[in-house]
């Protein structure tokens, strides 16, 4: 039991650390475009699935999908609507030119993996006295939501408007390899781990860690909009951090005066 608790414990610090990075890690030099427009639509491709094993709220997501389903047909529905609905939007919004603010859709996605991991530990009825909501319809939504965050990351590279198509369907498989990838390792990971009896309470922590984590790349990414309209941007020293709060409170102090002298006025 005591074991089992460290392990956890160190997966949550490692999955922080991972969600943080990713937080942080929006941005992207002239020199890797430029690769990427040489690369042609194998570097569409490489990238989705990079994207993908780095992308840890996505994994995070896929993860809590998979916690409990035992049955090799219910692993496959419940990914499959997943798939179909990042997919859907993905292909529709990059090739329509819908873009979704990169800090807001991070913000709901990574309450998508606080909902899977309520879910997961059936706080609907026990803290919410209520019927769960279906989780194929809910797993189908929350997968339309991933896939503007995936397009609004694609719309950042630099795609051909003569190969537009192909530039989204090489990424768009990219990024199903990478979950194909993802999949096989967590499914490893938790076949061998179900029939011990360290997997319940392993499951209670990493269900609340699942949570927590969501939480904290949500405020992080809240915290980014707040700050920043470019995501390129974000990723700021201690020092500029000082400096962009001592400026929006300039800000705030001159709109208020401002609007003191207006009502004066009136």
């Amino acid at each position: 039991m005591l074991s089992t608790i460290k392990q956890s414990q160190w997966l949550l610090a490692i999955l922080i650390m991972l969600v943080a990075s990713q937080a942080l890690g929006h941005g992207m030099s002239e020199a890797e475009k430029q690769s990427i427009i040489e690369g042609g639509n194998l570097s569409y491709l490489w990238i989705g699935a990079t994207h993908m094993l780095s992308g840890y709220d996505h994994l995070a997501f896929v993860f809590g999908i998979i916690f409990f389903l035992t049955k090799f047909k219910d692993i496959v529905k419940y990914i499959t609507a997943f798939t179909l609905g990042h997919s859907a939007t993905l292909i529709f919004a990059t090739f329509n030119g819908i873009q979704v603010n990169y800090f807001l859709i991070d913000a709901i996605i990574a309450l998508s993996v606080c909902y899977i991991a309520f879910s997961n530990l059936d706080g609907f009825k026990k803290y919410l006295d209520i019927k769960s909501p279906s989780l194929l319809w809910m797993i189908i939504g929350l997968g339309l939501i991933h896939g503007l965050g995936l397009s609004t990351r694609l719309q950042q590279l630099p795609l051909s408007e003569d190969d537009l198509l192909m530039n989204i369907i090489s990424f768009n498989i990219g990024i199903e390899a990478g979950q194909i990838i993802a999949l096989s390792v967590m499914l490893l990971l938790l076949t061998g781990w179900r029939k011990k009896p360290s997997f319940k309470p392993f499951s209670l922590i990493s269900n609340y860690g699942l949570i927590f984590a969501g939480l904290f790349l949500f405020m992080m990414q809240m915290h980014g909009y707040s700050h920043l309209k470019n995501p390129d941007e974000f990723g700021f020293s201690e020092d500029n951090h000082i400096h962009d709060h001592l400026r929006m409170e300039a800000e705030q102090a001159e709109k208020n005066k401002k609007e003191t002298t207006h009502d004066t006025i009136d």
